[in-house]
């Protein structure tokens, strides 16, 4: 690819960002809605397809702008992913598996037709895809046998995040590809892609959550769910860098929620304008406000700086796995820290009447605080610190649970 033609995607990026921006006014207040009927991102989705976000990872051979390395492009998907869930978390959350695991597919074992398939379908209908992994809490494994012309997929998925737009979207789903023997000690990793509206997938439309209740991450169960040649792929080795990118793409969801929890502070206190005591008339006239939106505000932005300079080495030729990784637990741990601050401490800047359910202001709390379960910040801190004594990086599986 000349100089010329990096510089245009380059260009387009900065174009779909700014596009994105232009539509958070509108995703927000569609979020507040998600939130308070634990409804889907449906609309959303739709603002951000007609925004072009999905062509950040489609190769720029298919008509997308992502080209070069592995993670060409990931400082820009990661500050889009930002400004997406500073408008709606939800709706960030369920774009992560758009922004992420299409790298994966583009780069996995399938023909050119179903690459060429899945890109017209990102970019021009707005596909979603679900990341189907989780079986914590199943009673055994999703598995795969062989078929003619295909396979065919049983078990149950518990979390399957962004499935709720239902039709033609796409599931991800990994499974053990039993042998001749069915031998479930020598299957070997697979992934399909299965359409939610296949026969035999049955959604159970059980999520309800406190927060994040419009990802619509609810269990999925295959019931003999035939997959054709070309949709399904052996798993290869996951690039060494994937864990790492994961961690910035959880830091950039966390960092947007803090975003968008202190925007909504800054844009009501400016409508109210009153200050915290009656000494002080006015929000402008009261330096007890000032202090704590300015504190808010550095640490905001400090995590937000780390995280896109981390996303911006990882573009580099040569990245080190080990240290995108530490720097990606580094990454997540600030964001968090700096997003459940920020979310839990607004409503002592804009007092009782902000508690009104119309502005839903607690959403950002429960939101920060639901995403921040899905694995332990100390337990990230043990690794980074594990890591600082010994110079060598741990087993992530030893602190991280798929």
């Amino acid at each position: 690819m000349t100089t010329l033609e990096q510089e245009n995607l380059v260009k387009e990026r900065a174009d779909v960002l700014a596009r994105v921006r232009a539509r958070q006014a509108e995703m927000s207040e569609n979020g507040v809605r998600v939130d308070a009927g634990g409804t889907d991102v449906a609309e959303n989705m739709r603002l951000l397809g007609e925004a072009g976000v999905n062509r950040l990872s489609v190769p720029a051979e298919y008509g997308g702008l992502w080209a070069g390395g592995m993670w060409s492009g990931w400082r820009d998907t990661t500050e889009v992913l930002v400004e997406i869930s500073a408008a709606d978390s939800s709706t960030g959350m369920c774009w992560t598996n758009n922004g992420i695991h299409p790298r994966r597919l583009f780069t996995a074992d399938l023909p050119r037709e179903t690459k060429e398939q899945l890109a017209d379908e990102l970019i021009n209908d707005g596909r979603r895809l679900v990341s189907s992994n989780s079986e914590a809490g199943a009673k055994g494994p999703v598995t795969g046998r062989r078929v003619p012309g295909g396979v065919v997929v049983s078990g149950t998925k518990t979390f399957n995040t962004n499935s709720g737009g239902g039709g033609r979207d796409l599931l991800i789903v990994g499974f053990a590809l039993l042998g001749p023997d069915a031998d479930a000690e020598t299957a070997t990793r697979h992934e399909a892609l299965v359409r939610l509206d296949a026969p035999g997938v049955r959604q159970a439309h059980d999520w309800d959550n406190m927060g994040q209740r419009g990802t619509h991450s609810q269990t999925i169960t295959y019931e003999d769910v035939f997959v054709p040649d070309g949709w399904h792929f052996a798993s290869t080795l996951t690039d060494p860098n994937m864990f790492g990118a994961g961690m910035l793409f959880h830091a950039a969801l966390m960092q947007g929620i803090g975003e968008g929890a202190f925007a909504s502070a800054i844009g009501y206190l400016r409508t109210l304008n009153r200050g915290s005591m009656p000494k002080f008339p006015t929000a402008l006239e009261d330096p007890l406000m000032h202090r704590q939106l300015g504190e808010m505000s550095s640490e905001l932005a400090a995590a937000r700086a780390y995280l896109l300079s981390v996303a911006g080495w990882l573009e580099e030729p040569g990245a080190d796995p080990r240290t995108i990784t530490i720097h990606g637990f580094r990454s997540k741990v600030a964001s968090t820290r700096a997003s459940l601050e920020v979310s839990g401490r607004i409503h002592d800047l804009t007092g009782a009447r902000s508690t009104a359910n119309r502005y839903r202001f607690d959403r950002f709390w429960r939101n920060a605080r639901t995403f921040a379960t899905h694995d332990s910040i100390d337990a990230k801190n043990a690794l980074v610190g594990a890591y600082e004594l010994s110079g060598e990086l741990p087993n992530v599986l030893d602190y991280f649970r798929l």
